[in-house]
């Protein structure tokens, strides 16, 4: 491991960037790197935009990949190399605006009957009742569950951040339902070894494997229970 990648990860660390964002900045860097056939620590600010208008025109990155590579690369410069000089914006693609195509209920109430083991109906049954991130939802403990108060806690959400949700009665009954039948100890929905969570992947999976069964042709992926 290099010393400036070593760098990257640690100032990642300190300000508490989610653990999924960080192969991302240092794939960005990384690529920055072999670009310029140089370490980006050597880098001046006009070949790091010409890097940008190669991304943009030359290999046609769809908008949101650019502007994840911008916001690497900002933060490379900005909080590891304490560079001001690189504190610019580059002009990216535009990012096109579309209106998500939203589940129905009958949609819905079909893709939790499609779905092929009580585990996948209630990990679905969860993401949708309680509009979670796919992320947020492997990452649920049994302890978060509180019946009494009808209350889902989130640890550590989106941005760093603890919250309640409200845990609806028509999810609370098949929720301790499940419970009784496969008294899961630490995660509600582990993955293929008892003591390890479900991965992001294998809940999306389950996702796309009941909108198969059930017929559904929409777009989109898990999000679109939190969407619903």
């Amino acid at each position: 491991m290099t010393p400036l990648r070593a760098q990257m990860i640690e100032a990642m660390r300190l300000r508490g960037l989610s653990p999924r964002t960080h192969p991302s900045y240092l794939a960005a860097i990384t690529d920055l790197a072999r670009y310029h056939h140089r370490s980006p620590d050597e880098l001046a600010t006009g070949e790091i935009r010409a890097y940008f208008r190669h991304l943009a025109l030359e290999r046609g990155l769809a908008p949101a990949s650019c502007r994840l590579s911008l916001h690497a690369v900002r933060f490379l410069y900005l909080k590891v190399l304490e560079r001001p000089d690189c504190d610019f914006e580059v002009p990216l693609p535009k990012r096109p605006q579309r209106i998500p195509e939203l589940l129905t209920r009958t949609e819905i109430a079909g893709l939790l009957r499609a779905t092929k083991t009580p585990k996948e109906h209630a990990l679905l049954s969860t993401c949708y009742g309680c509009g979670l991130r796919v992320a947020e939802l492997v990452a649920l403990k049994v302890v978060h569950i509180d019946g009494e108060r009808q209350v889902l806690r989130i640890v550590q959400g989106k941005g760093a951040k603890d919250r309640n949700v409200t845990l609806p009665e028509t999810l609370l009954r098949p929720l301790r339902a499940y419970w009784c039948q496969y008294h899961p100890a630490d995660g509600p929905f582990p993955g293929q070894q008892p003591d390890t969570p479900l991965s992001v992947t294998a809940a999306q999976k389950s996702f796309h494997q009941a909108k198969a069964a059930a017929g559904m042709t929409k777009d989109g992926g898990i999000h679109a229970l939190r969407h619903a």
